[in-house]
């Protein structure tokens, strides 16, 4: 698949349930919407519902470590789509800081694209595992941080 039918799909709303049916089901009951994706950046919302929230009547961190996920997976896995080469993709570090109360809708924002694709570049053309932190934003409906992720993904190219 290259990456360009990879994006029309997260913005085929029946197509994109059935990516995340098939791949990411959990995201599904969550309610995760890709709002904006292209190789540069990815934008994930992830509403705060009975599904999602926590007994404090705020979304749990893990629904939003999950929609945080998903905005610098979709970049790092539209950079893999770019090789012949089969890549094998992994998160292998996860941090996260806490700035305000998720009461409503959060949005992520990931920007890391070009970095991701030249990480997934340099396994390629290095025969070598290589490792790229992503940061995703979290901000709320008034534009008001809630957290900040930061997911190390570790990528090597398959022989």
């Amino acid at each position: 698949m290259q990456p360009d039918t990879f994006f029309k799909i997260l913005k085929h709303p029946v197509k994109f349930r059935m990516f995340l049916l098939s791949r990411l089901p959990l995201a599904l009951a969550a309610g995760l919407r890709v709002c904006a994706a292209d190789p540069k950046a990815c934008t994930v919302s992830v509403p705060y519902r009975w599904m999602t929230r926590n007994p404090f009547r705020s979304t749990y961190f893990a629904a939003l470590a999950m929609a945080a996920e998903l905005s610098t997976g979709v970049l790092a896995m539209a950079a893999t789509l770019e090789h012949p080469v089969k890549i094998a993709l992994l998160v292998v570090k996860l941090e996260s800081e806490y700035f305000k109360k998720a009461t409503g809708n959060t949005v992520f924002t990931c920007t890391d694209g070009e970095a991701l694709r030249n990480t997934v570049q340099r396994a390629v053309d290095e025969d070598l595992p290589q490792q790229f932190t992503a940061t995703s934003r979290g901000v709320n409906e008034q534009g008001v941080p809630v957290a900040v992720f930061r997911i190390t993904w570790s990528f090597r190219a398959k022989s």
